[in-house]
């Protein structure tokens, strides 16, 4: 069941990730982290915020490439 939940957390962030401006996902990632914080393992929280992070890092990259 945590599987479940871990793969279903890292298909919203990608979801939110695609479709949101840079503020609005980080927003959204941290209510998403917050959340999985209440039924993930530690191992997996800790594996999620990671991934959270390095979309988050992709996002404002991608981003800051853009041209004015």
């Amino acid at each position: 069941m945590n599987e479940v939940l871990f793969m279903a957390c890292k298909e919203l962030i990608d979801d939110a990730k695609l479709g949101c401006a840079d503020l609005v996902f980080k927003e959204i990632c941290l209510e998403i982290l917050a959340r999985a914080k209440n039924v993930l393992t530690d191992d997996q929280f800790k594996e999620l915020t990671q991934y959270a992070v390095e979309r988050m890092k992709e996002k404002s990259l991608a981003e800051a490439q853009l041209p004015i």
